[in-house]
């Protein structure tokens, strides 16, 4: 079917597609024009043909008909002109017409729907006769590339005798035997030599296969020949894909068994192994899309040569960790990940499963290894050449097939035994850790000064993190089930919660796997003391974290926390984190590991941290669960000073009002009635009110009393005083009221008539039977005060006042007044 597409009537041309290569001829569109042209350089020929001669218009004319060869269709006729032309013995002909009159005979072959046997015979015999001659002696390398591939070309042509395809195998298998040396002068011949091996494997003549897929499989490991590549991985793939479709349309069961001998079973050293793993995935990927039963002895044959493969890789690497592989081995695990990601699903096999593990960490993510690179010389050429470096891999196959080998990955862990599960998810964890302690080294030595390749370097691991993720959620699909002992569970969960906060730096976007996996594990983990008290003692010390080893070349830089964005990410990822299991973890542990790193990023300028702490401060104000009270309830007064403190003084600026505000109000609600440190927190409420009020602008022209808002910090300040006014306790109560009107008997009379508004609405909202009443009373002496303080008492008559309508001797006129408003 795919020979029948216009698209990919060139076998070499469909694999330069499909394997993501450049195409090696330049494709024109047909026009009136090109069709004035094409019919030009035909009746050159012809006139070169009759006159028996051959000019460097005829050259041209050639050229021409080979630059339009995607629209370009040549019939018998034309055929026949090529080849009188070649078997001429008058007319000379240049060296470079040869591949071109080669070309646009591959042009007719593929072309072609009808073909006379006598223009394929005669074909034949002038092509044995060109590469027997001197033209060959030549060894020029275009005219071999395109040889081999008119070679194969005919010998698949259905229409061409035995004898004729027998002739062409012949042929073909002397030319790559003995010219194979020539491949190595130029990559773009590639293409056309294993096409022309495909056509001559798909041959109806079996005679020569042997040896033709013995020339695929033992090209690429001698010393002068191309260099394996993955691009050629991918053609090898895709050859034999299209190759074995036609063994299974035409029937040849002979053909089949005859792959699976010499290339599944046979282990002989001539054979490449990277040629190898490539065309057992490509009959893989024909095999999974097929229906055919017979097939599944091929299919395992090929697991398992692949399998037997990935076995020595192991073997060969157990002594080195996944920062160090040799070159060669680094190449094979590439080609198996990359020919398991294109050949569909494959059965768990367990060398194969640590090989992917190794390729994704060492070939597709290897950020150790690059750490290590630009440790090495943190300034100079170095860097530049790990720049390049970098970017290469960032457009490498490779990488971009990072989501498929991450798919292929999973399905493996999905089906591995439990042995091998348990080895690989401490290799990813472990791995996740290193990124991080590498990459904050990194960011500190290269920030400022290498901001493209610290940024290309979190592109690969933004696409780590990703794979991360995937793979946890597997784990926490086919691991954290109710058969599995609840330690097992435990443990894990904790694992893949320091490995997200380790990575978390490198989330820049919303995944469903990652949110599903967080509530999958923190779910286990608050439901037991034992893992969350492991969780939070993983976070970094309060040392760790104000402290960074500087790298020798670096000592005069000064560490700056605040600035520490990996750490800082991390960091985040517990304080949203912790607030889910606060309740089960001990307040000595709360005390010793948390408060200190609490504290500390209250004082982050970054405002989500921020913030973030002021949560877990309220999500352990809000606990109750301790196997001793007395110690958490002891914790909690004295945390308050501390926080009250640390609040107000980063306020405003870096501590957010909302988190503080959810701090102070979770305090009031929670300590016990009549605490010491709820008065401390009113008393320093009051007075940091009473500062930010101080400075409002009270100029006639910009008087902000007369204009409420409620965005400005004195206003949110105060606006949360009369909150408490609900909140507090019996206890507390007088004291506040008592503070609040001080506070306002001090403002302009502007600023006196807003408070004052504020305070009715908020006490004539109040549904509170208990305290109401005394919020009333309270209120009217405060209104009282506040209009004689307008009538300019002297400060003192206006404090007597305020003592005095705190023990109810007001005005009993004014009152009911204000009793009336409310």
């Amino acid at each position: 079917m795919m020979a029948k597409k216009p698209e990919s009537v060139f076998l070499e041309e469909w694999l330069c597609r499909i394997s993501g290569t450049q195409e090696n001829v330049t494709l024109k569109h047909p026009s009136s024009a090109s069709a004035q042209a094409i019919i030009r350089a035909w009746a050159d020929l012809r006139d070169s043909l009759q006159n028996q001669a051959f000019h460097s218009n005829h050259l041209q004319s050639l050229r021409t008909l080979v630059d339009f060869q995607f629209s370009l269709y040549i019939a018998d006729p034309q055929a026949k002109i090529l080849l009188s032309i070649l078997s001429s013995q008058k007319v000379s002909l240049p060296q470079e017409s040869y591949p071109l009159f080669v070309r646009l005979l591959y042009i007719w072959v593929r072309k072609s729907f009808r073909h006379s046997p006598g223009v394929i015979d005669s074909a034949v015999e002038v092509l044995l006769h060109l590469f027997s001659g001197h033209i060959h002696s030549n060894k020029s390398l275009s005219f071999f590339s395109e040889g081999v591939l008119l070679l194969g070309a005919l010998s698949f042509v259905p229409s061409a005798s035995e004898k004729s395809k027998t002739v062409c195998l012949k042929l073909l298998c002397q030319l790559l035997e003995e010219d194979y040396r020539l491949i190595h002068l130029s990559e773009r011949t590639i293409p056309n030599v294993l096409a022309g091996i495909g056509y001559a494997l798909s041959s109806s003549v079996n005679i020569y296969f042997v040896r033709v897929l013995s020339c695929l499989m033992e090209l690429w490991d001698k010393s002068d020949c191309p260099s394996a590549s993955l691009s050629y991985g991918l053609m090898i793939l895709h050859l034999m894909e299209w190759s074995f479709s036609n063994f299974i349309n035409s029937h040849s069961a002979d053909k089949i068994d005859l792959f699976s001998r010499e290339v599944l079973k046979n282990t002989r050293p001539a054979i490449s192994l990277f040629a190898v793993v490539m065309a057992a995935a490509g009959v893989l990927r024909v095999i999974n899309r097929s229906e055919q039963k017979t097939l599944i002895d091929l299919k395992i044959s090929a697991e398992e040569r692949i399998e037997t493969i990935a076995c020595g890789l192991v073997s060969s690497a157990e002594d080195a960790d996944y920062a160090t592989m040799e070159p060669r081995n680094s190449f094979l695990l590439q080609c198996i990940s990359l020919a398991l990601s294109k050949s569909g699903p494959f059965s768990y096999q367990p060398h194969v499963f640590l090989c992917l593990t190794t390729a994704l960490l060492t070939e597709i993510f290897p950020l150790p290894h690059i750490y290590a690179k630009i440790q090495e010389s943190p300034s100079g050429n170095l860097v530049g050449l790990v720049l390049n470096e970098v970017q290469q891999h960032l457009d490498s196959i490779i990488f971009k097939e990072a989501g498929a080998i991450t798919s292929v990955f999973c399905n493996q862990y999905v089906m591995a035994d439990e042995e091998n599960r348990s080895a690989v998810e401490d290799i990813i964890w472990n791995y996740c850790r290193d990124v991080y302690m590498w990459h904050r080294k990194v960011a500190l030595m290269l920030g400022g000064r290498e901001e493209a390749l610290l940024g290309d370097l979190e592109k690969i691991a933004e696409s780590a993190f990703l794979m991360v993720v995937v793979f946890a959620l597997a784990v926490t699909k086919h691991k954290l089930s109710l058969s599995a002992p609840q330690e097992i569970q435990m443990r894990l969960s904790v694992r893949i919660l320091v490995a997200f906060s380790c990575m978390e730096y490198f989330r820049r976007m919303r995944l469903p796997e990652y949110m599903d996996t967080i509530r999958a594990v923190v779910t286990r983990v608050q439901e037991n003391e034992h893992a969350c008290v492991s969780f939070v003692e993983s976070i970094p010390s309060y040392d760790d974290l104000t402290n960074q080893a500087v790298p020798s070349s670096f000592q005069k830089m000064e560490y700056m926390w605040t600035t520490d964005e990996v750490q800082t990410a991390r960091v985040l990822f517990y304080m949203r984190v912790i607030p889910t299991c606060v309740e089960c973890i001990p307040a000595s542990v709360f005390r010793k590991v948390l408060a200190p790193t609490m504290f500390l990023y209250m004082g982050h300028p970054t405002g989500k941290l921020a913030k973030a702490s002021h949560s877990v401060f309220v999500a352990f104000m809000s606990s109750g669960k301790d196997a001793d009270p007395d110690e958490r309830d002891t914790l909690k007064e004295q945390l308050v000073f501390y926080y009250v403190k640390r609040s107000l003084e980063g306020y405003p600026g870096i501590t957010p009002f909302e988190g503080m505000a959810s701090g102070v109000v979770a305090l009031v609600r929670h300590l016990p009635a009549g605490s010491p440190s709820i008065f401390y927190c009113i008393h320093c409420l009051i007075e940091k009110a009473d500062s930010l009020c101080s400075s409002v602008d009270t100029t006639p022209e910009t008087d902000l009393w007369k204009s409420w808002d409620g965005e400005l910090e004195p206003f949110k300040m105060l606006d949360l005083l009369f909150r408490f006014l609900s909140l507090v306790d019996i206890q507390v109560l007088p004291s506040l009221m008592k503070s609040l009107a001080q506070l306002v008997v001090k403002l302009p009379s502007s600023g006196q008539d807003i408070i004052l508004n504020e305070l009715y609405q908020h006490v004539a909202e109040s549904d509170d039977v208990t305290r109401k009443p005394t919020l009333v009373s309270w209120l009217q002496s405060l209104s009282y005060l506040s209009y004689q303080n307008t009538n300019k008492k002297a400060p003192k008559v206006a404090a007597k006042e305020l003592h005095d309508s705190m023990s109810g001797t007001t005005d009993s006129l004014s009152m009911s007044k204000i009793s009336a408003r409310l």
